[in-house]
């Protein structure tokens, strides 16, 4: 549904994308992800017809976006990050006028208005002026004019973002029952999102992408985490030991609880297992092991070793 290859935009003598490519499949759902300024909204800009390339290529539902722009625009149902609203209108109509300017079959409309209405959860609102509108319901009438013509491919960009936790959630679950029904591509800074609703994760920085892989298997090539183990006995002497046992590595005591005490332990380069140094220290003083684990890797630990390292390079460059 979507091809990029080798896409470039230049502003001056800045270069926002640095020649990016990745195909997405029919009803895929993408998180996009990148830190501020990493070329996120200018590749969505480029996808949507709203800016220019520079260099390279780039399709959507087969029409090339430069020169089949309009067909590319009747496939794409686009969310920017300041939601495209006319706020003196009443909601009904505003999803009419969108219907109207989509192309939508007059004697389509009514089904298609409403279609969005249901989706989009809007019966309670629907007869009123957008001004009129908690910010969480105005996000959710920027959503139901994306999907009024029942595009191919939903391109959202920072959803939402500006709302608070419950219209979060609310419109997170709404952009997870959209993506079973359209391929999209979703940016946001909320990651949580992109774990719940997305089947595949690129992630974008300093213009060059560093990363297209499903989340678990971006996941699994970070290093492992820290070790945290809960051990029954005298707080300095398990310190200390855990110190001398094995050097170079940070032993941070995170609570105390019942004469137990809960250690973090770095996990280091790899080599000497941490979990078998603690049982080795559990025999030789005779402490009680409460609890031992791995601290969860997560997405979020993913983006910040790519991103970080492809800033890193680009100062070296």
């Amino acid at each position: 549904m979507i091809e990029v290859d080798q896409l470039e935009k230049s502003y001056g003598f800045a270069r926002a994308l640095k020649g990016i490519s990745f195909r997405v499949q029919r009803g895929e759902v993408i998180g996009f992800l990148g830190p501020n300024g990493a070329g996120k909204s200018t590749t969505m800009k480029i996808l949507t017809g709203y800016l220019l390339p520079t260099a390279g290529r780039a399709s959507v539902a087969g029409f090339d976006v430069v020169e089949r722009s309009l067909e590319v625009r009747r496939n794409i149902g686009y969310l920017p990050e300041s939601t495209p609203l006319y706020a003196e209108m009443r909601v009904d109509d505003y999803l009419r006028f969108c219907a109207e300017i989509r192309g939508v079959p007059r004697q389509k409309r009514n089904v298609a208005i409403a279609r969005a209405v249901e989706l989009c959860a809007l019966q309670r609102v629907v007869g009123k002026n957008i001004v009129e509108l908690s910010k969480g319901y105005r996000q959710r009438v920027g959503l139901a004019q994306a999907i009024v013509h029942e595009p191919a491919v939903l391109i959202l960009d920072e959803p939402t973002s500006g709302l608070d936790p419950n219209q979060i959630i609310e419109v997170r679950k709404l952009i997870e029952r959209l993506g079973k029904e359209h391929t999209v591509i979703l940016s946001t800074h909320y990651l949580q999102e992109v774990e719940r609703a997305c089947s595949r994760v690129i992630i974008i920085s300093q213009g060059l992408i560093v990363a297209d892989d499903t989340r678990d298997r971006l996941i699994a090539q970070l290093p492992a985490g820290a070790v945290i183990a809960t051990i029954r006995g005298p707080e300095p002497a398990i310190v200390a030991q855990l110190g001398e046992l094995m050097p170079g590595r940070v032993a941070s005591v995170l609570e105390r609880h019942d004469g137990a005490v809960t250690v973090r332990i770095e996990a280091g380069d790899g080599r000497a297992p941490v979990e078998e140094g603690v049982a080795h220290l559990m025999v030789k003083n005779g402490w009680g092991l409460v609890a031992i684990g791995r601290e969860p890797r997560t997405l979020e630990d993913a983006f910040r070793r790519l991103t970080l390292q492809a800033s890193q390079e680009a100062m070296h460059a």
